[in-house]
């Protein structure tokens, strides 16, 4: 049997953005209703070391902090769902979602935070060996290769920028692209071609990444020359795989504005969409940032936000009477 829940405040998503907007709704008296989706936690549940949250002078452990994160979230008042919504309608107030199983769920408003996963490359080695060598995030976790070699995958601006990155850490940075010029603008490619720190390796892609060691870690990368077909190999420690990242808005884009390459607009400096009422943050609308605590930034300008849009309805609606 199915079941109807109405809140307030109802969120999508459940990494640092969604649990952070449920805290301050709750703490708001909004009674945030949480639909978790696919991942609950958020990406920061495949990640193992953070070194770079604030507030903890030891390194912690991704899973715990999500789990630290939605106990804060529960013991204010927010209520946790396991659900993923498979249909939206946006088109009124009170915003309706279907979860796949049939329930339905309303909000008065609507704060979305399904987040964005980091696209791969799917290779041999790409799985097993992440967080032990391959990562996806140079600002993540880039400062556990100080003054080893890595190298960097990709040609866009993302990928420049991860390489440029890494010289905080490295004095050995390889830019690997599979073709003979960068997709990146101009002026982050001068900076690059620039950077005595950085070599650039053209026609190249990942046929496999290579582990050994003990325990095993990521020890090279094999490669294959796109026009030749000749096969090579460079050692490492650490690769970075910066092909950019698909934000989990499909089920919006009949809805909402999406743009550079997925990525739900919203109003400059803000978590506000075209839409009264309706709200987005952390990855799946921030493109440049990509961090956990930006994402909780967000997430809470998100409910403030929120708060502040109910009680101007409110007031506004008593005034008419």
């Amino acid at each position: 049997m199915t079941e109807t829940y109405r809140t307030k405040m109802l969120i999508l998503g459940s990494g640092p953005a969604g649990l952070s907007a449920a805290i301050y709704g709750a703490r708001a008296g909004m009674e945030p209703i949480v639909v978790q989706g696919l991942q609950p936690g958020g990406q920061l549940t495949i990640t193992t070391d953070v070194e770079n949250y604030p507030g903890f002078r030891d390194v912690v452990q991704g899973p715990w902090l999500m789990e630290e994160m939605t106990a804060q979230a529960e013991s204010v008042g927010t209520r946790m769902i396991f659900d993923t919504i498979v249909d939206v309608d946006l088109s009124q107030r009170p915003f309706k979602m279907i979860g796949d199983g049939g329930d339905v769920y309303l909000g008065d408003t609507l704060v979305i935070a399904t987040g964005a996963q980091a696209k791969w490359l799917n290779v041999p080695g790409e799985e097993a060996l992440s967080g032990k060598g391959v990562s996806a995030c140079a600002t993540c976790d880039g400062f556990f290769y100080r003054g080893k070699k890595v190298v960097v995958i990709g040609g866009g601006n993302t990928a420049v920028e991860e390489a440029l990155y890494m010289t905080n850490h490295s004095d050995d940075v390889t830019l690997i692209h599979r073709r003979d010029s960068l997709r990146s603008e101009k002026i982050l490619q001068d900076r690059l071609f620039a950077n005595p720190k950085i070599s650039v390796m053209w026609n190249k892609t990942v046929e496999q990444f290579v582990a050994g060691g003990d325990p095993k870690g990521l020890v090279g990368v094999d490669l294959i020359d796109t026009q030749t077909g000749e096969k090579s190999h460079i050692a490492t420690n650490g690769a970075f795989v910066a092909i950019g990242h698909a934000p989990a808005t499909e089920i919006f884009k009949e809805h909402l504005d999406l743009i550079d390459g997925g990525y739900i607009e919203v109003e400059p400096g803000t978590p506000k969409t075209k839409i009264p009422g309706l709200f987005a943050c952390g990855d799946v609308m921030d493109h440049v940032y990509r961090q956990a605590v930006t994402a909780a930034g967000t997430g809470c300008m998100a409910a403030l936000d929120a708060e502040r849009f109910l009680a101007k309805e409110e007031f506004e609606l008593m005034a008419a009477e």
